[in-house]
């Protein structure tokens, strides 16, 4: 089977889910499924897939607005069965909503699902909607790992505003007893062993995991299966002040500064002030993340993932000459910062790609400090705050400051910490927008709607005369796993051009016997700026 793409500016995003997927948590109380919830889907938005978390909880806090006791969750409490009953189907017709209506391609449904009817019902439910369903069911039996969630989160939950931890911490365990005389696990041997699922075992210890049927799934369990709940602190900071910085140059691979040189004594005082045990310490491979890292004494590990971001054709360049050589490109950029992608470099979307295995090393690590650059800092730091691509490339990283990260019960605290060394400042703000949409040439992937954090399509918009495009050639490339992808459309001189290099860095296939002999030729005729590509 042959997949045809478009190549036009106006193709519409990648869409990771199709269908869209319903991940189902399961367990007993006080047994992390919301902290799961939540990390899990800051993790799914920041990779670009739209996610919400649906908890019952608060859909039965809203119907019934004065919490009594425990005797509510009694299975024998008819009514107020019926109740959560009613609570668990409005939250999946939001569910169904989000997912059909509003972008969304991730549903987290937060509850407990403790039995096979309650399951059953969400099956039916995906079943008539087209929705995948994947569970994650939490498993724990250690007393202590119970005890200090409920302290740590249950007992200042709205339910218990007026009580003191005591008697909270003994309603809550009630609770507890309460699902247990109906609880049904998931059953991977008969009952549910063509279900897919995850069974997280003791807070990560063990897993089990059945049936993974789409890629989605497997991101999902592979990130599940490198975060845990030990207390630890990731320390983020950018390299020295640079030789570059002070001329205000973008990318390169200058050394430090005599002020850089300072920071980097600093950083080595600072470090070993907080007495961290083990710590592990992350560096880029450019001179300047690596000079910073010298002085600790510690040993650091060099990963190219945390390179600044690659400025193409605008490399050693200046703000001002990209602005005098490069206009359209500078207002792009201005325009839609996360998704614009230097010509020859990346994007800010390319960089979370990038990025992606950092965070899973960050994830199950203890102590680390990482010593990167501005554009990966941002990025890096926009998974733990939870940060939208729209944010992102505007988060304040200054030099020779430290943030200290300490992940809690349902989020990350921030410390900033300034070594008080001086550098120049190479942020900037996000500038004011003016009328209209510059085309967006070199991106498919659409904005998040600031009103509603759900991604909309893209509509193109020239303000000048159209470009005059020309058919294509349909082109036979294989990319892994070698899917073949048959390219065509229309395509103008920007975009020939991204092709042609696509083409000089990637292997190719055996020419396709229908396409003409020879290479690929760009010839472009500042006339009309139309690029007509030649296919081999």
């Amino acid at each position: 089977m042959i997949y045809y793409a478009s190549l036009s500016s106006t193709a519409g995003a990648p869409n990771f889910a199709n269908p869209p997927t319903v991940i189902v948590m399961v367990g007993l109380p006080a047994r992390g499924k919301t902290y799961m919830s939540k990390k899990l889907t800051r993790y799914l938005n920041w990779i670009g897939m739209p996610t919400k978390v649906f908890n019952v909880g608060e859909y039965r806090r809203e119907a019934v607005k004065n919490y009594s006791s425990y005797d509510f969750f009694k299975p024998d409490n008819e009514c107020a069965v019926k109740i959560r009953e009613q609570c668990a189907l409005a939250a999946l017709r939001d569910v169904k909503s989000y997912l059909k209506d509003e972008g969304g391609q991730v549903a987290v449904f937060d509850a407990t699902n403790t039995t096979r009817d309650r399951r059953d019902l969400i099956l039916k439910f995906g079943s008539e909607n087209s929705f995948k369903i994947f569970f994650i069911e939490s498993v724990c039996d250690d007393p202590s790992v119970i005890a200090s969630n409920i302290m740590e989160v249950k007992v200042s939950c709205p339910d218990y505003r007026d009580c003191n931890k005591t008697e909270a911490m003994l309603d809550f365990q009630r609770r507890i007893e309460c699902y247990k005389t109906s609880y049904q696990p998931l059953d991977p041997d008969e009952y549910d062993r063509d279900l897919s699922f995850i069974k997280v075992i003791d807070v990560g210890r063990r897993f089990l995991v059945n049936r993974i049927q789409d890629h989605i799934q497997s991101k999902i369990v592979y990130y599940l299966m490198n975060i845990h709940v030990q207390p630890r602190t990731i320390y983020l900071c950018r390299h020295g002040e640079s030789t570059d910085n002070l001329e205000g140059r973008l990318g390169s691979d200058s050394g430090l500064s005599s002020q850089g040189k300072q920071f980097s004594a600093a950083l080595a005082r600072f470090v070993e002030e907080q007495q961290l045990k083990d710590l592990k310490v992350f560096t880029s491979q450019l001179c300047r993340s690596i000079q910073t890292a010298e002085h600790l004494g510690i040993p650091y590990e060099q990963w190219k993932a945390l390179n600044e971001i690659d400025a193409g054709v605008c490399e050693d360049m200046t703000y001002d000459e990209v602005k005098e050589k490069f206009p359209e490109e500078f207002a792009l950029r201005d325009e839609d910062k996360y998704y614009y992608r230097y010509p020859a470099g990346e994007s800010y979307q390319d960089l979370v790609q990038r990025v992606e295995p950092v965070i899973m090393e960050l994830e199950r690590s203890e102590n680390v400090l990482v010593i990167s650059h501005q554009a990966v800092m941002r990025c890096l730091l926009a998974y733990f705050l939870d940060k939208s691509a729209d944010e992102m490339p505007y988060l304040k990283c200054p030099l020779h400051t430290v943030l200290k990260l300490t992940p809690v019960a349902y989020g990350c605290k921030v410390e900033s910490i300034s070594l008080n060394v001086e550098a120049v400042n190479t942020h900037r703000d996000r500038p004011e927008r003016g009328p209209g949409t510059l085309i967006r040439r070199n991106s498919v992937t659409p904005l998040t709607s600031p009103e509603s954090n759900i991604k909309k399509p893209r509509i193109d918009d020239l303000d000048e005369a159209p470009i005059e495009n020309l058919p294509v050639a349909s082109l036979a490339l294989c990319s892994p796993p070698h899917l073949p992808l048959a390219l065509t459309g229309q395509v103008s001189s920007l975009e020939a051009l991204e092709i042609l290099l696509f083409l000089d860095t990637h292997t190719l296939p055996a020419r396709h016997p229908s396409l003409p002999k020879g290479g690929f030729a760009l010839s472009r005729s500042k006339v009309n700026r139309t690029a007509p590509l030649v296919a081999w």
